[in-house]
């Protein structure tokens, strides 16, 4: 068995260059690699391209990094709840790719399972098929796209061994499987990690083999994006 431990966060992402791609598990502020994130706001690393459903909000999140001004190019599906990442689309400063979410998911799981395109009726007729190949399917038009792939990805799940093996909860589970699948080196911070054979092999949802540093991460905020309660009649 490898030992895939590192000690922290710092130690996790000391050699991510700058320029390079980074898959960011994640939905919302749900399952988001909080303290990895917080590390790479302390390095110097700049011009990134980073695949996320979404952006965090200006304080917290992928928002701490565009506020230090480290990314380059956003590819994502859903952007509202930052103000900064606004400013920064309109003001031509930050490249942005917005592709409808399943479209986004498929291409990162096409990634993670070494498939490079597929058909999609996603997106046919409007701008997001602009410049790509269309073909008919019994009837009805597919739109072509392409598999994402990253240098780094980063993930955030309940649980993991030591061995890397990794188990989210709940809505975390959305991206972070198919995004830790899709990068050449895969980072996963947990809550709880526990040595080899500790955890259930039936309710594993990333094994091991796809990981390549795993550290118990702290200090998790774990925001609501949007907080309700009900309002006294």
């Amino acid at each position: 068995m490898i030992d895939k431990r590192v000690n922290n966060a710092e130690e996790a992402v000391k050699d991510i260059p700058s320029g390079c791609t980074l898959l960011m598990g994640g939905f919302g502020l749900s399952g988001i690699p909080e303290n990895c994130i917080a590390a790479l706001e302390k390095t110097d690393v700049k011009d990134l391209t980073i695949v996320s459903n979404n952006a965090g909000v200006d304080d917290f999140g992928i928002g701490l990094l565009l506020r230090k001004r480290k990314v380059k190019k956003m590819i994502s599906s859903y952007v509202g709840e930052n103000a900064e990442f606004e400013r920064q689309l309109l003001a031509g400063e930050l490249e942005v790719d917005l592709i409808p979410q399943g479209t986004l998911a498929e291409r990162v799981r096409a990634g993670g399972a070494g498939i490079p395109a597929f058909f999609t009726p996603a997106g046919v007729g409007t701008e997001v098929a602009e410049g790509k190949e269309i073909r008919e399917f019994d009837g009805k038009q597919y739109l072509l796209e392409s598999w994402l792939k990253g240098d780094y990805s980063i993930v955030k799940a309940w649980k993991g061994d030591h061995a890397g093996n990794l188990i989210f909860k709940g809505t975390a589970r959305n991206f972070n499987p198919i995004m830790a699948a899709a990068g050449k080196i895969c980072i996963a911070e947990v809550e709880e990690l526990v040595p080899a054979g500790e955890l259930d092999p039936n309710a594993i949802h990333t094994p091991g083999i796809y990981v390549q540093r795993i550290f118990q991460g702290v200090n998790y905020e774990k925001r609501i994006e949007q907080r309700t309660v009900s309002k006294n009649s």
